[in-house]
This record gives C-alpha cells, structure tokens and sequence, in this order.
C-alpha cells in the first residue's frame, strides 16, 4: 500500500470482516456507533454488522433492497429495486417517498434503480438511468444531460453533489430547493473503469469505486491515487467509532458472493 498525505499511511492491509453468499451486501452507511447497516439486495433484508463482524437483521419485507442513505436528520431512506420501484423511508417511521414518475409507475424510467444520497429537507436524489431527485412530496424531477450515472454523494454542506459519469465525477450546485444546476466534469477517474459508489471525508476528499480500487479525488477536482483492493469492489464508506476505518463491498459475480472489507486510514470520516 502506497501512503497519500493525509489519506492512508504506507503498508496499510485490509481486513475481511463478512462474507456472504448472493448480491446481499451493496449500498451502506456508517451508524453513530461506527457500525454498518448493509442493504441485501437478494434478501429484502437491511442488517447491521458491527465492528466484530456479527450481522443481526434491522428491516425485513423490503423489495430488493439496493442502497441506503441516512440524512443529516437521522431519516433513513432505501432504494427499492424490484417491481414496481420506490424511494421508501424507513426511519422514523415507514413510508413510500415515491415510486412514481409523472404518474406513471418508476419502471417507465428504465434501467436500475441503483444508489441514493438524502438531504436534510427530506428529498432523495437518486441514479436510474440518469439522475433525479424526489422532493420531500415525492415528486420526481430529472437532471443533467449526457449522464452515464451509478454512485451519487451529496456534500456535507448539501451545496454540492456528484455523480460517477463513466469514467468521470460530474457536479452539479444544488439550490435552496433542492433542484440541481450548474452540471460539469469535476474529476476524472484513472486506471480504467467506470466509477460505481462513492464518498467523502471529513476535508471534503471523494472517494470512488472503480476497478482498480478506490480512487481519491481532492475537494478541487485532482486525482490525489489510488488505494488498491485485493477484489473488485463496489461501494465505500467510513466506519467505526472514530471514523477512521474505510470499508468497502467487494463483488465476485462469477462465485455470486460479498465481502465487506476494511481498512485502517488517516482520513476521517463525516
């Protein structure tokens, strides 16, 4: 492992800490504990994996689980991937967001419903063929152009959001009501591959899943390296009680299993 000033320090290794057979581990967050909740895209099931690696079941009965998001707020939103797609909000309490695109059914969209990233005024910006943002109403808007969309992450700040465009980071400036303008290439990824999900840090540094491993972009635009996984991965996050513990959901399609793997860094998380 290669160090980058203020990222990860030289020699760092990872650490497996779940595996899990099907596509049960995909878009996660930290908790203030430092621990995980993990949606199982197979199962329906959001669980919650602590700092040993021990997995207890939070939400049930969901619909193809894909991707969580909790807003500055403590909401906590899923993307529901199966039939009849939705935004559902699961905390504090449960209920649809949305699940409809000018009165039509979200499956007129096309392609996947694939992450989700919350904002503190109870909307959810999400990628499906493109990028949206369903208000706190529920209705659904569509933004930006020429968009090859998969990971979303909104800044701290919520003044700024970026979205994976292939090989790119595409930003946008988000207005006080939520909509997005202002779209531009903000980073471009190195070493190959399509970005897939993505991050920040506590100084505002974005983090990217690609195949090589996860790409660090500075809060400017620069390509700052790579941290290089043992696996292809899919998603990352900060974890742990101080938030200095980067995980990441590597994918091995051909065996159909997860792993949830972490790594010790300098960089903090939010």
């Amino acid at each position: 492992m290669t160090a980058i000033d203020g990222v990860i320090a030289a020699g760092q290794t990872w650490k497996e800490y779940w595996q899990v057979d099907g596509n049960n581990a995909d878009g996660f967050i930290a908790t203030k504990d430092g621990s995980l909740l993990i949606a199982q895209n197979d199962n329906s099931t959001v669980v919650r994996m602590d700092m040993k690696g021990k997995i207890t079941p939070v939400y049930t009965g969901l619909n193809t689980s894909g991707s969580l998001s909790m807003n500055a707020k403590g909401a906590l939103f899923v993307a529901n991937r199966g039939f009849n797609p939705s935004i559902e909000q699961l905390a504090p309490k449960k209920t649809v967001l949305a699940n409809k695109y000018n009165d039509d059914p979200m499956d007129c969209i096309g392609g996947v419903l694939n992450d989700i990233t919350a904002d503190s005024k109870g909307g959810v910006y999400f990628t499906m063929a493109g990028l949206w943002y369903a208000d706190p109403k529920g209705k659904v808007s569509r933004y930006g152009q020429n968009l090859n969309t998969n990971g979303i992450v909104l800044s701290a700040d919520e003044k700024r959001l970026w979205v994976t465009n292939g090989p790119t980071l595409a930003g946008f400036d988000v207005q006080p009501d939520g909509s997005l303008t202002n779209q531009k290439e903000f980073a471009k990824l190195e070493g190959g591959g399509n970005g897939d999900g993505s991050a920040f840090d506590a100084q505002g540094r974005l983090y990217v899943t690609s195949n090589p491993g996860v790409q660090v972009i500075s809060p400017e635009g620069k390509y700052l390296g790579l941290i290089p996984t043992p696996r292809g991965i899919i998603t990352v996050t900060f974890g742990g009680k101080d938030r200095k513990t980067m995980f990441v959901v590597a994918r091995d399609n051909a065996t159909n299993k997860d792993w949830i793997l972490g790594i010790p860094t300098i960089a903090q998380g939010p």
